[in-house]
């Protein structure tokens, strides 16, 4: 059986740990101060505003919640919006990512250059021309108003297509060899072989609408058909001195991403270390 090496430490790695600690300290307290929060009484809120948890665990916060605001029809909205961009997104840009890195044709490199602009244009630059659009495609204050401009993510398709890149072309030869065509390849050789970019990509994608409110905000005008960033908003507004209940709205809205992140996690570092972006 093989002895495994000790690591050996030096005083600055010891700083460095000691410093990226309190930074993990410093950028979770509020995130957990949020949750405890919530888990408090509005009179235990006011009268132990020094004391970090709950004198009585309690769960009227949620409860006054899910009674006072749609938190159900929010909640849904975001998971039916996030879960078909998330899907569509993998979808286009391994597609996408697929063609640029394993085909030759006119204009590619013109055609992916214009891909990568759109990068750097400001989403705010955008906001009226979107408008425009959903409004001739009746789709204003529709989940389709969120969904229909987010089915292309141009970093998305870049990072595919770096994954694709590196994967050996004789793979690709020996399946049309066997006859396969190319959405079998794809299907069969690409995306089995790129499973770490495709966890990056689902959870930029996922994280990026769930978190979104600038977009709902422009689009939707029906409480009803709001999203939880949005709806959160319009709670808060709405219910100021509840502080007990804005947090756990806050907390339901944030537990599903740091979840998914928590079980995504290795898959999402896997992605960004091995993505290729040279």
């Amino acid at each position: 059986m093989k002895k495994r090496k000790r690591t050996t430490y030096k005083s600055y790695h010891y700083v460095i740990i000691a410093f990226l600690g309190i930074l993990s300290v410093i950028m979770m307290y509020p995130l957990v101060w949020m949750l405890m929060t919530s888990f408090k009484t509005n009179a235990d809120i006011r009268t132990n505003r020094t004391k970090f948890f709950p004198t009585e665990w309690t769960l009227e916060g949620y409860k006054t919640a899910f009674e006072k605001a749609p938190i159900a029809e929010w909640f849904l909205n975001s998971i039916l919006i996030t879960a078909t961009i998330t899907l569509a997104v993998i979808v286009t840009s391994t597609l996408m990512g697929y063609v640029f890195a394993k085909y030759e044709f006119r204009m590619k490199k013109v055609l992916f250059v214009v891909l990568l602009a759109t990068m750097m244009v400001p989403p705010q630059v955008t906001m009226i021309p979107r408008y425009l659009m959903i409004q001739k495609l009746n789709l204003f204050d529709t989940r389709g108003a969120l969904i229909v401009p987010a089915l292309v993510s141009a970093f998305s398709v870049y990072l595919a297509k770096q994954f694709i890149t590196d994967i050996p072309d004789s793979l690709c030869e020996a399946a049309k060899i066997d006859g396969a065509g190319p959405f079998q390849i794809y299907w069969k050789v690409i995306l089995p072989n790129i499973r770490p970019a495709i966890g990056s990509i689902g959870i930029f994608t996922a994280m990026a609408n769930w978190n979104d409110y600038l977009n709902p905000l422009l689009m939707l005008n029906n409480i009803d058909k709001m999203t939880l960033p949005l709806g959160l908003i319009y709670f808060n507004s709405d219910r100021t001195s509840d502080l007990s209940a804005t947090m756990a709205a806050a907390a339901m809205m944030m537990m599903p991403m740091i979840i998914i992140f928590i079980l995504f996690q290795k898959q999402f570092i896997k992605g960004m270390t091995m993505s290729g972006i040279k």
